[in-house]
């Protein structure tokens, strides 16, 4: 027996090994970690149960046969982060460059059933030059078979990628689909095709840092949700980030021991400027209304007047979604549509209450807007929030205006509880616009047209310009003091806890993509 252990013993060395010493040393000097190394930061201690050590491709073309390492590539198993049980893989780049192979997506779509079957995160750390061109059709076939349970897992239990080197071609597809990208600074990226394919076809002369790397697709396209500095760091936040969710779309997220205190927060008081047309920053109302260092950002560059991401109250975990003043002064467009509209979609599918937090102009107008599709993209947030079935609680520090004010969660599209501060502004339109086509004759044939003007602006705005006229008619619950808004949140969760929706059969809904 003992010389069948020590078989044992060397073909798993062997399988540790990966690629060899010399490629680990290459994967160490461009500042990145080993697949195994990863692992070993992302999940607690020892608790690391790895399955598929010893298998191999069974590849012969091109003399394939010569270089067989075990694991083929990847590296799969499961473990549990902060006491939570999780399926995870990691792609090896020191083993044929983390190229996948028919095996290699064997490995990676049997964690992904284990995972469905007992209803636990999957994670995925993706470092792969792409397609084992030795296999050909097979390679490709892998792939597809991995976005087919990407599919199947969606809103079933959350899944999360962090691209941790190269991710190019059909590869792009897989972390696509799951919840959440994160990237990792000068050492990831990810296109659909390379630098040298669109010198090819378009003449355009592109790095691959530019055309796919982590700052690119955090700020121009939204690929990526969460970029870090490096390996480690990228890990720490994919930790944080799971804290937020439940293992799965029948469970609710696990609260923190919480216990109340005085929850008034006399600083919200201050936060709203006199003059309606000065911005203030958003994050400071979300910060004091949520427990302390709670905020976990999500898409920060991306879109950025409109806020996403998780924080905690009493413990519990929510999903904000807020107009941003401090940029394109909070107004809705195509990118920040989009952008809260997946958020909210994401909240929805894993039981995490919403928290609207509303100071909106309207929508951004414009030519590029609507020839961007600013309709069917705007469209998606009004689905998404009418859609949504969990707590949904709507909070309007300023403004309100137009449709806007009805995609942002409103009363009319299944808000459970809708709050208002008393300086609030809730009408079709500003004051100003709305006198100028309400009285325009009677403004024309004025003898000082500019005071006319003024003098209907202000009777407009006694009229319209605040919350107790929606409040009258029951589209807003209550206006409240803004320092007990963080009071009546906590307690709105609590008796929203066991909302239930009976929603009419049908297969699902066509949002407007």
């Amino acid at each position: 027996m003992k010389d069948k252990i020590k078989i044992l013993e060397d073909k798993i060395a062997k399988a540790h090994l990966g690629g060899g010493l010399k490629r680990i040393d290459t994967q160490h000097g461009k500042g990145k970690l080993t697949a195994r190394e990863r692992l070993h930061f992302l999940l607690d201690d020892g608790s690391f149960e790895e399955m598929g050590t010893l298998i191999t491709h069974r590849t012969t073309d091109f003399d394939m046969e010569k270089h067989v390492i075990y694991g083929d590539g990847v590296v799969t198993g499961y473990g549990t982060i902060a006491g939570r049980q999780v399926c995870v893989f990691a792609q090896d780049f020191t083993v044929f460059g983390g190229s996948l192979s028919e095996t290699h997506a064997e490995k990676i779509c049997k964690i992904m059933d284990m995972a469905m079957k007992i209803g636990v995160p999957i994670i995925g750390l993706n470092d792969s030059g792409g397609a084992r061109i030795q296999e050909g059709v097979r390679s490709l076939g892998g792939y597809a078979d991995i976005f087919h349970r990407n599919v199947g897992a969606s809103g079933v239990i959350p899944q999360i990628s962090a691209i941790m080197g190269p991710c190019a071609g059909g590869a792009v597809y897989s972390p696509a689909m799951t919840d959440f990208t994160l990237m990792v600074e000068n050492s990831s990226y990810m296109f659909v095709t390379g630098p040298n394919v669109v010198k090819t076809v378009t003449n355009e002369t592109v790095t691959s840092e530019e055309l796919g790397g982590a700052q690119t697709h955090a700020t121009k396209s939204g690929v990526t949700h969460l970029t870090a500095e490096n390996d480690i760091e990228c890990i720490q936040q994919l930790r944080q980030l799971i804290s937020y969710f439940p293992q799965n779309c029948e469970e609710t997220p696990k609260p923190l021991d919480y216990s109340l205190e005085d929850e008034t927060r006399e600083a919200l008081e201050n936060i709203i400027p006199e003059n309606a047309n000065q911005p203030y920053n958003m994050r400071h109302v979300i910060h004091e209304i949520i427990d302390k260092e709670s905020f976990f950002e999500i898409h920060k560059d991306y879109a950025e007047n409109i806020v996403v991401g998780f924080g905690r109250l009493a413990g519990r975990s929510v999903g904000i979604v807020a107009n941003q003043p401090m940029h394109l002064a909070g107004v809705l467009d195509v990118n920040s549509s989009k952008k809260a509209a997946r958020f909210t979609r994401f909240c929805d599918c894993f039981n995490i209450p919403l928290l609207v937090l509303v100071d909106v102009p309207g929508f951004l107008p414009g030519t590029d807007q609507e020839w961007n599709g600013i309709i069917t993209n705007g469209a998606k947030l009004l689905y998404a929030l009418s859609e949504a079935t969990v707590p949904k609680v709507t909070v309007i520090t300023r403004k309100a205006y137009g449709g806007a004010y009805d995609v942002m969660n409103s009363k009319h599209i299944g808000a459970d509880l809708n709050y208002a501060w008393p300086g609030a502004e809730i009408a079709v339109m500003g004051a100003k616009g709305a006198s100028e086509i309400i009285f325009k004759k009677e403004i024309n044939t004025a003898q000082d047209p500019e005071e006319k003007l003024r003098e209907k602006e202000q009777e407009y705005a006694d009229k319209f310009a605040n919350p107790y006229s929606a409040a009258e008619r029951g589209f807003i619950d209550e206006v409240i003091y803004p320092k007990d808004t963080r009071r009546k949140l906590i307690k709105a969760y609590a008796l929203l806890t066991n909302k239930v929706v009976n929603l009419p059969k049908k297969k699902h809904g066509n949002i407007p993509l």
